[in-house]
């Protein structure tokens, strides 16, 4: 189901008596209306679900994810000089994922197809099978153009199991790769040896998949993820950045269905997402997992606004 945009949930604080530019991001608000927009202008989309997280054992809540987030992102100083554009909300209902992720795909084609950036907030990470299909309906099969696939967490998700879940959307696209002959480039940054089946670790090399553990990026590490980053960006031609806020220490984003015990500092991740966003390859991005009944003092939320406004 689509729930269309609601502007009661961009407000915030006022300060147009104060001398200067005092926008904010509730300020640049408009909604997204199909028409064909400035290239690479920012489209936020709502995934309220968080049926792949009760597939996967999960614990849920991350359906309302959206509108919090919205909230939490709707008082940070405004970006730039154009509207920041909001398409609304794909809603799951019944249960019934599948049409869900793909009402989110029609979605994330239409923004792609009128030159906006589609950033999508979560949801389960099930997002991720959403935003990966209307990505690569809008791309096509071109043999010479490379997608990068680039997701922050501690998990891979490739789990085989079926019907789709939390766990399996980056095995749904290996699935999909492979039925195109297109190749799977995908890396998981952060990922936790001891939130990983060996099998999960063995599917993964199967794959080709690179990964880096978190233990690996910690601050004093950054320059060397950096120069690695930089690498596999300079191979592709797209980008599709996924960010599952449980890749985030448990202290910095206590709001996810799975908290990390040492997890990856929002330091690190947020100049890693930086560097994404400049190489100006990106083309599609969702932040997944967040979970406003799980949260703490509207943490998870805060960081979630910081790393959405980055890529705004």
């Amino acid at each position: 189901m689509k729930r269309e945009f609601d502007d009661k949930v961009w407000i915030g604080r006022s300060d147009s008596g104060e001398p200067g530019d005092t926008r904010r991001v509730f300020d640049e608000i408009a909604p997204f209306s199909g028409d064909t927009i400035a290239q690479g202008e920012p489209v936020i989309i709502g995934f309220g679900s968080d049926e792949g997280v009760r597939r996967n054992l999960g614990r849920v809540g991350a359906a309302r994810g959206p509108e919090a987030l919205r909230r939490a992102l709707a008082g940070l100083p405004a970006k730039g000089e154009g509207p920041v554009f909001d398409a609304g909300d794909v809603v799951c209902e019944n249960g019934d994922l599948e049409a869900a992720q793909e009402e989110l795909a029609q979605t994330v084609r239409d923004v792609l197809a009128r030159g906006g950036l589609p950033l999508v907030l979560g949801g389960g990470h099930e997002v991720a099978w959403g935003t990966y299909s209307g990505l690569r309906a809008h791309l096509g099969h071109d043999p010479w153009r490379k997608l990068l696939i680039v997701n922050f967490d501690a998990h891979f998700d490739l789990r085989q199991t079926r019907p789709a879940n939390s766990g399996t959307p980056f095995d749904q696209i290996a699935c999909d790769c492979a039925a195109r002959g297109d190749a799977f480039r995908y890396v998981c940054f952060g990922i936790s040896d001891l939130a990983n089946t060996a099998a999960l670790f063995e599917h993964a090399g199967k794959l080709g998949v690179r990964h880096i553990l978190d233990a690996d990026m910690q601050e004093s590490q950054l320059a060397a993820r950096l120069d690695d980053l930089d690498d596999m960006l300079a191979e592709v031609d797209d980008v599709y950045l996924s960010i599952d806020l449980d890749v985030l220490p448990a202290a910095t984003a206590p709001g996810v269905s799975a908290p990390a015990a040492l997890g990856v500092p929002l330091s690190v991740l947020e100049a890693m997402v930086k560097r994404v966003q400049a190489s100006g390859k990106l083309r599609a991005a969702d932040i997944a997992e967040y979970n406003p009944s799980l949260d703490q003092d509207k943490r998870t939320a805060r960081v979630a606004a910081r790393l959405a406004h980055r890529l705004m």
